[in-house]
């Protein structure tokens, strides 16, 4: 029996021990932050945290560790013991001789975090024209990114079926696109600029807020104390669109640095590919201006960023280019957008062997529209003021496997002031219908505990304590688990509150360009639902390979949603409260298998699919009464099939991807008109459509020259305007977008980085 007890206790030692620690640090002994650190030939890794540290599990199919960071060359070693690793990352432009290096993984999924995360590095943004954040998805099956009218070119985000209202979009866990900024502010984050985005699914965590309902998405933009001193991208495609971004990063003193992120984009001519007389997307003119700083000495770190934006969009009836006759007046769409934003960081760590730290986060923006639809003019301004502040303090538990513990607490407040008015047109002129001027100011307390066992479970639970000067108090409960009884077997589960307070123009800004009359409830009351969620990942070896399959299933349930009723009336759309309706309801359901896998050196494949059932109760005018039916204007299913090669020496690289989108059901009263193979399967159903996109990337010492196309199979929904011919008629509506309204576009880019100074 003692016998037995050595051997136990033997084992258990040598397996507390089994994990790979370590710091990954660049030429001059700084901490890279958010590096990749990940098993060869697997999409299995980690990130590093704010003090460049990782923790990795060892994985059975193969013993090279590689690390990898945007601008370094990455770093393979061989696994052969488990003593503290120390790796330095040298600059992309400083070696000479060529070297064969392991591919950099696009996306990584981490086995120990307990929140459903997936994080898309540059390899995976390059891998696609992605001008902005809205095109940053393409090869994604979890984000769906989507036109939301014909006429403006705005364009929304669907995350477990929900649109990018109920995500939380956070850029470097600050405010980012939210409130007046939903229509066009994924299209305000350049690619270029993102260093990379993390997607959690489900309820995350309560340290960033109580908004997230079907998940969070934040985006980490290039830093200056490790971005180049120059980078270029350029672009420009088939319909006559030119983009340019110029970055670069400087060290100012040993401590010190600063950045500079521009970006211009503009389009020139206008389209109209269906000969509705409406431009396909309204002309553009997009100037963005960005300066941040990085301050670290000893244990306190600054950071700062502050950006100017101004956005003007041209659309609407084009008088030189169509078939029929336009009316003495045409229909104009004019939208100017001003932005001002700027966030400030504070962290210091007092107790460096407990990592207890405090940090406080401010962030402000003023956002400003001036919008005309015809004769129907917005106008609204937004004023965002964010304060967080945070502490942290991490303990190590007793017993043979690592019991680490961490505790998180803090105060936040959130800011909004809002002046808007919408005005519709009368006999005399224009007269406001509505003011929707408000303010609401949201003062919170939070705590999260997070515990770790070893590498077989890690546990995260949370709860926020907020007060809305609008709704009054509520409370956040979040909780998020990982246990992992095998090393090729993850198990995660998740369920918690979201939040949030409706902005009924902006959330559904896609109806104004259309004759359809705007309705509300007297009172519209916030958005309150349960999202709970499990997911399994297989790390399946094959070879030297290892193929990653994932399975998943989310349930939104809304205890209060803002139904967006576009059944009841094809000439108007109301906004009620679900539960001003007795037995309304409002949920959706999202299941998701992927697959994913380097079939050989430098190629890899992924295919996913996901499955959607989004209801809501809305009135049917045939029965004249209210029923639960899928909501409209919705895709129930999702494929994608998605492959690259890059070769040995990373001197080509081919990337193809082909999506499949499911049908989807139109309001009442729309009746298809012209062509049902144009889009849709019946007068009132869209049919399935695919789509497929192209890119080949030439690389050289220090740029690289990228072209593709997108929309291969030249699929468009036909006359996606209703009624273009009469604008001010009663039926005319351009917001009825169920898939795309532009076909083929191809692009050429060019990406250039200098060599840094090393003295």
């Amino acid at each position: 029996m003692k016998r037995l007890f050595i051997l136990i206790l033997i084992f258990s030692c040598a397996w507390a021990h089994a994990q790979i620690t370590g710091v990954v640090l660049d030429e001059h002994g700084e901490p890279l932050v958010g590096a990749n650190v990940y098993w060869a030939g697997t999409g299995v890794g980690v990130a590093t945290d704010f003090l460049g540290h990782f923790t990795i599990m060892p994985t059975k199919g193969t013993n090279r560790l590689v690390t990898s960071f945007v601008g370094c060359h990455n770093d393979t070693l061989l696994i052969t013991n488990r003593e503290p690793l120390t790796i330095v990352l040298v600059d992309e432009t400083v070696l000479d001789e060529v070297t064969i290096t392991e591919r950099k993984m696009g996306v990584l999924k981490s086995r120990t975090s307990a929140f459903d995360t997936q994080t898309i590095g540059t390899e995976e943004l390059c891998r696609a024209a992605c001008c902005n954040l809205s095109e940053a998805f393409e090869t994604n099956a979890s984000v769906d990114v989507a036109y939301a009218d014909a006429a403006t070119g705005a364009k929304q985000i669907r995350l477990l079926g929900l649109s990018g209202t109920y995500v939380q979009l956070l850029q470097e866990n600050t405010p980012a696109v939210r409130g007046l900024a939903q229509n066009f502010g994924l299209d305000y984050i350049p690619g270029p600029w993102m260093n990379s985005i993390q997607v959690s699914k489900g309820t995350s965590s309560v340290i960033n807020g109580y908004e997230a309902t079907s998940g969070q998405i934040n985006v980490e933009l290039l830093k200056p104390n490790t971005q180049n001193p120059l980078s270029l991208n350029l672009m420009f495609n088939s319909e006559l669109m030119a983009e340019a971004n110029i970055m670069g990063g400087w060290q100012i003193k040993p401590s010190l640095y600063t950045g500079i992120l521009a970006h211009y984009g503009g389009s020139y001519m206008a389209m109209d590919e269906n000969k509705d007389s409406f431009a396909d997307m309204p002309l553009l003119q997009n100037a963005n201006l960005a300066n941040r700083w990085f301050y670290r000495k000893g244990d306190y770190t600054f950071q700062a960023f502050v950006r100017g934006l101004y956005d003007r969009r041209r659309g609407g009836q084009n008088v030189h280019q169509h078939t029929t006759p336009v009316s003495t007046q045409p229909y104009l769409i004019n939208l100017n957008t001003w932005r001002v934003e700027g966030f400030f960081k504070n962290g210091y760590v007092y107790d460096d062997e407990s990592g207890s730290s405090v940090a406080l986060i401010t962030a402000v923006s003023y956002h400003n529209i001036d919008n005309t639809y015809g004769l129907r003019t917005w106008q609204a301004s937004q004023l965002n003021a964010y304060l967080n502040g945070i502490w942290q303090r991490n303990w190590e538990g007793g017993g043979l496997i690592d019991n680490d513990h961490r505790l998180s607490a803090g105060v936040s407040v959130n800011f909004d002031k809002y002046d808007e008015t919408l005005l519709l047109p009368i006999a005399n002129g224009q007269k406001p219908i509505a003011d929707f001027s408000r303010y609401e100011v949201t003062p919170g307390l939070f705590a999260e505990y997070a515990y770790t066992y070893g590498e077989q479970l890690s546990l995260v639970a949370g709860v926020r304590a907020d007060y809305s000067t609008k709704y009054g108090f509520f409370v956040t409960p979040r909780a998020n688990v990982r246990y992992s009884p095998f090393e090729w077997w993850t198990l995660r589960a998740s369920a918690g509150m979201g939040y949030r307070s409706p902005n009924a123009i902006a959330d559904n800004a896609f109806v104004l360009p259309s004759s359809r009359v705007l309705t509300l409830a007297d009172t519209i009351a916030q958005e309150r639902a349960i999202n709970a969620g499990a997911s399994t990942t297989f790390y399946i070896p094959m070879g030297s390979k290892q193929l990653q399959l994932s399975l998943e299933y989310y349930y939104t349930h809304f205890i209060n949603s803002l139904i967006v009723d576009m059944d009841r009336d094809p000439h108007a759309v109301y906004l009620y409260n679900q539960t001003d309706i007795p037995g309304a309801k409002s949920f959706a359901h999202s299941a998701q298998i992927e697959a994913s896998m380097e079939v050989l050196r430098g190629w890899t494949w992924t295919a996913a699919f996901r499955w959607t059932d989004v209801e809501q109760t809305t009135f049917n005018a045939a029965a004249n009464t209210y029923q639960l039916r899928p909501k409209a204007l919705t895709n129930r299913f999702k494929g994608v099939i998605t492959t690259s090669y890059q070769t040995p020496l990373k001197k080509w690289q081919f990337d193809v991807t082909a999506q499949f989108n499911g049908v989807g059901r139109m309001p009442d009263g729309f009746e298809a008109k012209g062509d049902l193979n144009g889009g849709y399967a019946s007068p009132t159903t869209l049919r399935w459509y695919p789509q497929l996109m192209a890119q080949v990337t030439k690389y050289f010492r220090t740029c690289s020259l990228y072209a593709g196309a997108e929309n291969m199979t030249n699929f468009r929904q036909y006359a996606p305007i209703i009624d273009a011919d009469d604008p001010y008629g009663p039926n005319f509506d351009a917001s009825m977008v169920c898939g795309p309204t532009m076909g083929w576009k191809v692009y050429v880019g060019f990406r250039y980085d200098l060599e840094k100074n090393e003295d």
